[in-house]
């Protein structure tokens, strides 16, 4: 899949500076270190100094207490958690998440997740005695994270940065969950959440070997949008223009300017009946999606480690393809460095242009914004924006001629320098009362 290009590659944010690249030797001593817990089960010891899940969260609370040493403090470590109850944990179990928060310089409100769950397990979903390696699932997706905190807070962002290491993914998408409810709780304006899951292995279960594409997986329908949100979607033939899949597009703008990986936009939530932590932020209705590597080994996902004629079951690191899984984190870097440089998506977003060979469209000024981009493309074409046109931060109004309004499908971007929002798509322009002069 060849993503189209669209305006303003990354490579000139930040004043002509490129995103930094992930080490894949950083990336392997993670993933090395989070093995070396026998067991990373949400069911396990949560005590033990050496194994088990909580000796694995109080490492990555210490790793990311350290990488924020380095900056100074920049980074506000903290740990979250529940009791949950379900299937999976009959007993009940306490979930925690491991937060650092590297706090925005203007507009600290608006925060981007980026997030990958420490737990691991075996074939039996109550096993928490075996060892239960997780190199992939989700080893790779917590290092992910960590070399985007190492990598990130070296600089200041207008927006906060939430590293987030998830636990409870398996026994039921608890971490995400929780998470979720704490955004919530906190009255976060969130603005992208990335969900790395099983993101480090190159080689499928079909003999497939790719190592230059990713997925993303985005939804249309946006889960939490209420029936009346719904009707406006469908009469707007907004269906392809959610918040998540406009993330997912900036997924495919990014890594088609910076990295050369591919990125496969797969337009469900997750994979055919499964599922993810960002499912929960869908259903609070925050824009959230997952990175999966493009092709899948499931002899190397949730199995007893084990050797049955002549073929290998079990989530070891020799499954971890680092200079793909590094490609990964180096994209996730780009993504996040992009979402917090620029500033807020814009509100009110409308067309206008009935009857007529011209549209106008309109939005509402976004503070700390330099300049918007409208884009628009065909209705009969792709998903992605083919045509845009930048204006100056003065302006809320933008008339297209002859760009017909039944023909098109628009949307705004609010831009800082280079850096660029989410698009919001464009609706139509409230009707006027009845009786009211038009």
């Amino acid at each position: 899949m060849k993503p189209a290009m669209l305006a303003a590659p990354l490579a000139l944010v930040l004043a002509g500076a490129a995103p930094p690249a992930a080490d894949p030797a950083a990336l392997r001593s993670t993933i090395t270190a989070l093995v070396g817990f026998g067991t990373r089960h949400t069911l396990s010891s949560a005590t033990d100094p050496v194994r088990g899940i909580g000796a694995a969260r109080r490492w990555a609370a210490a790793r990311l207490t350290a990488i924020g040493g380095t900056c100074g403090g920049c980074l506000s470590v903290e740990t979250v958690g529940d009791t949950f109850t379900g299937p999976r944990a009959p007993g009940g179990v306490r979930v925690e998440d491991v937060l650092a928060i590297q706090r925005g310089t203007t507009d600290p409100d608006r925060v981007v997740i980026v997030q990958g769950h420490i737990d691991s397990r075996v074939s039996d979903s109550l096993d928490a005695t075996h060892d239960a390696p997780g190199a992939n699932d989700d080893g790779s997706g917590t290092a992910v994270v960590l070399e985007a905190a190492r990598l990130l807070s070296k600089e200041k962002f207008p927006a906060t940065i939430v590293y987030a290491v998830l636990s409870g993914e398996e026994q039921g998408l608890w971490g995400g969950q929780l998470l979720a409810k704490t955004a919530k709780a906190r009255g976060w304006k969130v603005a992208a959440v990335l969900n790395n899951d099983i993101v480090g292995n190159t080689h499928g279960i079909g003999g497939e070997h790719i190592d230059d594409t990713v997925r993303v997986f985005s939804e249309g329908l946006p889960a939490a949008a209420a029936p009346d949100a719904l009707q406006a979607v469908r009469g707007t033939g907004a269906e392809d223009d959610s918040p998540s899949r406009e993330l997912a597009r900036a997924f495919a703008r990014i890594a088609a300017s910076t990295h050369g990986l591919n990125v496969f936009a797969v337009r469900r939530p997750d994979r055919f009946q499964r599922g993810g932590d960002h499912l929960p932020f869908l259903e609070a209705g925050f824009p959230a999606v997952r990175l999966t590597e493009a092709t899948e080994n499931y002899d190397r996902e949730h199995q007893d480690l084990r050797t049955e004629g002549g073929r290998r079951y079990g989530d070891t690191i020799e499954g971890v393809d680092f200079p793909y899984l590094a490609r990964v984190a180096s994209l996730n870097v780009a993504v996040l460095r992009e979402l917090v440089t620029a500033p807020a998506a814009p509100q009110g977003v409308t067309i206008a242009g009935a009857v007529s060979d011209d549209t106008t469209v309109t939005w509402r000024a976004v503070p700390h914004a330099t300049g918007y981009r409208v884009h628009w493309r065909r209705a009969d074409g792709g998903v992605a924006w083919t045509d845009s046109r930048d204006v100056p931060a003065a302006a809320t109004r933008l008339v297209l001629p002859h760009v017909n309004i039944d023909d098109h499908f628009f949307g705004v971007a609010a831009l800082n320098g280079t850096a660029e929002s989410l698009v919001t798509f464009a609706g139509v322009e409230p009707r006027p009362a009845p009786g009211a002069t038009r």
